[in-house]
């Protein structure tokens, strides 16, 4: 599977079940949310900026994408969890299986970043995105058309320790749904 299949697939609007387990607060945490996907267009003027925010061709990137999420944690009192990401691919050349995706909002913190990403020979998404005080591996393969699962780990800067691990369950919200 390459990046733009893996893009057209995730597009729509998905129901998210987190489970969560934050070790350094030995804290386990339950999160549903509601997910959108959707393309953007390549010359959209903000994944343009974001291109050359990391001064790459706008023109290298495949199947640009924005995230929004609204969710709900069992974590005390929380409020509504709720973003949105502009996520943009910028394949290998030479090898379509591996690349780069630009973020405007990181994953493990609330700042631009740029992940590696490949796929794994059974389709498996895999992403791993540095920041400064953290590191997050994410993977991403679907049971079928509209279920994916989706596994995080967020790790030390250093990758020497797990500080939050979680598994979550996607369903593709249909129009019967």
């Amino acid at each position: 599977m390459g990046i733009q299949e893996f893009v057209e697939k995730s597009i729509g609007n998905w129901r998210s079940q987190r489970s969560a387990h934050h070790l350094a607060f030995s804290h386990f945490e339950a999160v549903l949310s509601d997910i959108e996907i959707a393309l953007i267009a390549p010359d959209d003027p903000s994944v343009i900026a974001l291109c050359e925010a990391y001064k790459v061709d706008p023109l290298a990137a495949v199947s640009p994408f924005r995230m929004s999420w609204e969710g709900q944690s069992d974590w005390e009192d929380s409020e509504a969890i709720k973003g949105t990401c502009l996520l943009v691919p910028i394949p290998d050349p030479e090898d379509p299986n591996r690349g780069d995706l630009l973020r405007d909002r990181g994953y493990a913190e609330e700042m631009a970043a740029i992940g590696k990403y490949h796929f794994t020979d059974d389709g498996t998404f895999v992403l791993i995105t540095p920041y400064e005080r953290a590191s997050a591996e994410e993977k991403i393969w679907f049971i079928n058309p509209n279920v994916r699962c989706r596994v995080s780990l967020i790790k030390t800067s250093a990758g020497s320790g797990v500080v939050t691990a979680s598994f979550s369950s996607e369903i593709r919200q249909t129009a019967k749904d």
